[in-house]
This record gives C-alpha cells, sequence and structure tokens, in this order.
C-alpha cells in the first residue's frame, strides 16, 4: 500500500533539510504512535511524538560525533500519526499493519510513542520476517515482564512479556539492559526463561561491560526498542514512571554504538514513554537528539567516514 507521507514541516528533522521534498526516497521512516491506554502513574505519552517532532526541527543536521550529516546517508520520512483505536489490542493490530507496510517497502520503521505497550505489535512484522534468530534490544527500567497489569494484559507493564510469549514468538531472543524495577513473578519469569533472557540489572552498572551486553545481537537481526526511562531520572523526568539509578545519556549512547556495530542489522526501531512537561524543552530536545541519534547509528554507521 502507498505510504503517506507529512510535509516537511510537520515532519522530523529540519524542514529545510536537503532531502526534506523526497520524503519517497527514504530509508527511514517515523511513525507516530501517541498509545496512552494502560499507564499506571504519571499520564502524558499521548503527547509525546508531537512533542518529539516538534522538538527536533530545533535539531543540528551535523552530527559532532560522525563528523557529518548522516541523515544524507539514508533520508528520513514521517507518516501522519493515525487515530489510534481505543482498546490496546486493535491498537497493536492497527501499529503492526503499518510498520509491516513501511517493512514491506524495503525501509526501516521506526515507532515514537506512545507506551511501552506498543511494541508487542510493532514487532509482528519482524518476528514474521526474521522467525528463527530476531534479537530485542531493550533499554528500560523496568522488565515489562508482568503478565498483564490492572486487567490488561496488553499492559505497558507487560510489554516484554507479549513480545516474548505470544505464538510464533519462540525464538525470539531478549537482551535487557538498564533494569532497576520488576517484581518478584518477573523475576521468577526470567528465571525460567534464561535461554532467551540476558539481563544487565542497573545496580550493576558498574560492572557492565559492552562486550558482554551485546555480545547475543554479533551477526543477527535486532530490534531496538528504547524506554526513554532508562535514562536516570535526573536526566529525564518526562516519563509516567521515572526510576532513580539510571544511565546517562552518553552512557545510553555508548550501548546504542556497540549494539548496532554487534547487530547483523538493526531492522526496526521505537522510543517509548516520553510524557513532555510542559515548559520544560530541554526534555522534549533530549528526546528528539536521542531519536536522531538512533537512527544515524543504524542507518549511516558509528564512526566517522574518511
Amino acid at each position: 500500500m502507498p505510504l503517506t507521507y507529512l510535509p516537511a514541516d510537520r515532519s522530523f528533522l529540519d524542514p529545510a533539510r536537503a532531502d526534506a521534498a523526497h520524503p519517497e526516497r527514504a530509508r527511514a521512516v517515523v511513525i507516530p504512535f501517541g498509545l496512552e491506554a494502560s499507564v499506571s502513574y504519571g499520564g502524558g505519552t499521548a503527547k509525546g511524538p508531537q512533542a518529539i517532532i516538534e522538538a527536533s526541527h530545533q535539531l543540528e543536521l551535523f552530527d559532532d560525533e560522525l563528523w557529518r550529516e548522516a541523515y544524507l546517508d539514508y533520508g528520513i520520512a514521517a507518516l501522519p500519526e493515525p487515530k489510534i483505536a481505543t482498546s490496546v489490542p486493535a491498537a497493536l493490530d492497527q501499529l503492526a499493519a503499518l510498520v509491516g507496510n513501511v517493512l514491506d517497502q524495503g525501509k526501516l520503521p521506526f515507532v515514537l510513542g506512545g507506551e511501552h505497550s506498543l511494541t508487542a505489535g510493532a514487532i509482528r512484522p519482524f518476528v514474521k520476517k526474521f522467525p528463527h534468530d530476531l534479537v530485542v534490544l531493550h533499554l528500560d527500567a523496568h522488565w515489562d515482564l508482568r503478565d498483564g497489569y490492572l486487567g490488561e494484559p496488553y499492559s505497558h507493564a507487560a510489554a516484554m512479556r507479549r513480545v516474548l510469549d505470544q505464538p510464533g514468538h519462540e525464538h525470539v531472543t531478549l537482551v535487557s539492559v538498564g533494569i532497576r524495577g520488576f517484581s518478584k513473578p518477573e523475576a521468577e519469569f526470567y528465571e525460567a526463561n534464561t535461554h532467551r533472557m540476558h539481563v544487565h540489572l542497573g545496580l550493576a552498572q558498574d560492572s557492565w561491560t559492552l562486550a558482554d551486553i551485546v555480545a547475543p545481537l554479533r551477526g543477527k537481526p535486532v530490534y531496538i526498542t528504547f524506554d526513554i526511562d532508562a535514562l536516570d531520572a535526573h536526566v529525564m523526568p518526562a516519563t509516567g514512571t521515572p526510576v532513580p539509578g539510571g544511565m546517562s545519556y552518553l552512557q545510553a549512547l555508548a550501548i546504542l554504538r556497540a549494539g548496532v556495530d554487534a547487530a547483523g542489522s538493526i531492522v526496526g526501531m521505537d522510543l517509548v514513554e516520553f510524557a513532555p512537561i510542559a515548559g520544560f524543552h530541554a526534555y522534549d530536545f533530549t528526546a528528539a537528539q536521542l531519536a536522531a541519534k538512533m537512527l544515524n547509528y543504524a542507518l549511516s554507521g558509528t564512526g566517522r567516514h574518511t
């Protein structure tokens, strides 16, 4: 199905960038999807995608780390945000169809959320395309392994459980980094599924090594899901459930770089749980910068071009 793109002044990054007039040529397609149906503490994720897109217009196009305007290597477009279905299962079906359409056209889908429950829908086309070896790199404060929460089996607190336990998902592997908030049942689920899960707890940050974190990604198709509360609460309080003891922005970039370098390919991504705080534009800008870096790493590489 042909894709309908946002005009440049409503799309991702500077509306005056060089590729803005040709969204059909883009290799990266941003999918805004402000799902907010099962949040259990602070709200606001419905406004996250628009706040990130608006802040992205203020980003510098030159990447000081990669020393180039990296977006020119791949091109960026964005889809209009759909009217999201009321029920979470219906919304996940809706998102799966959107992501699948982008993927079928040979482009990299990047979902801007919205609550983390959306990953269980976004992942479906990738599981279908890579049925034997898909790895999910999961940066988060929470494990999201509950078997539902507050009566909703597709709650944001069950996002990774639904990624792992849906029919046909038996070969999906999960690498979770930054985890520092979880329940006893989640710990028990992990202990019963260590053959499919690799975890790097937040309390053990001093002993993390990038080599250990990315070893399960080596040579595999990788989907990245980044819950913005993976960042420490003093860096990123604009989220529904901020947790102290998280990673710094630069630490997160180091993990993303290593993950991209190890992966056979980055096949899709999402950035979720951003809940903007009125008047605090620094958080919008940080989320937008993180999104831009994720795209640059995934599609342009992690080093300078000589």
